[in-house]
């Protein structure tokens, strides 16, 4: 139990240092960056905690725009569909001129790749990403960053990835993608994404993506839960494979250890279970609420049948501090969406470092 809360007070030190980061003044010379896609605000949390300077953010979902003022009050917000937004306005906006920001950042809706979804190759959610490559070939920044899912990658969608590899390379950037976990950087949820770094040309850096920044914390660091708890999905409240006969959900050992604390995941498709200890980092966290129910189980008894969104923020990595607005599954919904904030932190940390420092230090020798 004593390592169990070190490890919980832990997460939530390094939250809460985080959250103090992203308060903290910035600087007139603190790295740029606009976020396209900005949703509620996931990446854009992660920026601010490593220090940079937001000057838009790009959103067309009033649930996720309300979310996002409510938390940046200080930066300015498009609220529309980003194919109405020419890139002189997106200047006007920020003050900018073309190759002075530092990082344009987006994450263009991933549906169509999703392994989650029905993997269209003609999804025109597939297309969002030349949105992004207009502005970013109108606003030149030093850097850019997009986020999207691992499906782009699998089967038939590679052709897609191909694509987009080949029109952010013809951008004017030196681009490297790269797979990556967000609970090898201090968040507890596994969640795998890809992540595509460019550097303009000019500046004659080689991107690069951050390491490991340690073992993943789990959902009981997260939560500080105790004992034996399992969480089970994909039921409706009268199904007969559910929640009103006890005997399906009693513990099992062998799965990870006797006496160790698990929970399970059942698909209502097949009825098939997969028992994760809750010692390892939570399962991706959907746009959608599964099923639409959810049950905490402790000792083979319901405890409860959904997490409260304040658990999903912390399995999420968005501090306890920030405010989300509308209805439950709104509020699912726009946590789902978003980049782990820690996981965006490490990645705007390195390219301070490694990009747009050493760019610095590089003009400087000139």
């Amino acid at each position: 139990m004593r390592s169990q809360v070190s490890e919980m007070s832990k997460y939530v030190d390094i939250l809460n240092a985080a959250w103090e980061q992203h308060l903290a003044p910035r600087s007139k010379d603190a790295p740029t960056v606009i976020s396209l896609f900005a949703g509620c605000g996931g990446s854009s949390l992660g920026y601010s905690m490593a220090g940079y300077r937001e000057l838009l953010a790009v959103e067309w979902d009033q649930n996720a725009v309300d979310t996002f003022r409510l938390n940046f009050s200080d930066v300015p917000v498009y609220h529309g569909d980003i194919a109405a937004l020419s890139v002189d306005e997106c200047l006007q906006m920020t003050g900018l001129q073309p190759g002075e920001l530092d990082v344009l950042d987006g994450s263009p809706p991933c549906q169509g790749f999703s392994t989650a979804g029905k993997r269209r190759l003609n999804d025109p959610r597939n297309d969002l990403f030349r949105e992004y490559v207009r502005l970013l070939r109108g606003l030149m920044p030093r850097a850019f960053v997009m986020e999207n899912v691992s499906g782009m990658v699998k089967g038939k969608m590679k052709l897609v990835f191909a694509e987009i590899l080949r029109e952010l390379k013809a951008s004017g950037y030196q681009v490297s993608a790269r797979l990556m976990n967000a609970m090898y950087f201090n968040v507890p949820q596994s969640r795998q994404r890809m992540i595509f770094i460019g550097v303009r040309d000019d500046l004659g850096i080689a991107p690069s993506h951050p390491i490991a920044q340690g073992r993943p914390f789990s959902l009981s660091d997260a939560l500080g839960w105790g004992g034996r708890i399992e969480w089970v999905t994909g039921f409706s409240a009268g199904d007969s494979h559910g929640f009103k006969d006890p005997a399906p959900i009693v513990m099992k050992d062998g799965l990870g250890g006797s006496g160790h604390s698990q929970y399970r995941i059942i698909s209502n498709s097949s009825y098939q279970e997969t028992f994760l200890p809750i010692t390892m980092p939570s399962p991706t966290i959907t746009k959608t609420i599964p099923d639409h129910n959810i049950a905490v189980i402790r000792d083979g008894a319901i405890e409860r049948q959904r997490f409260d969104t304040a658990e999903v923020q912390r399995i999420c990595s968005f501090p306890d501090q920030f405010q989300m607005v509308g209805r439950y599954n709104q509020r699912w919904s726009r946590l789902g969406n978003s980049v782990p904030p820690l996981f965006m932190r490490s990645i705007a940390e390195h390219i301070d470092t490694h990009i747009l420092q050493a760019q610095t230090l590089g003009t400087a020798a000139d």
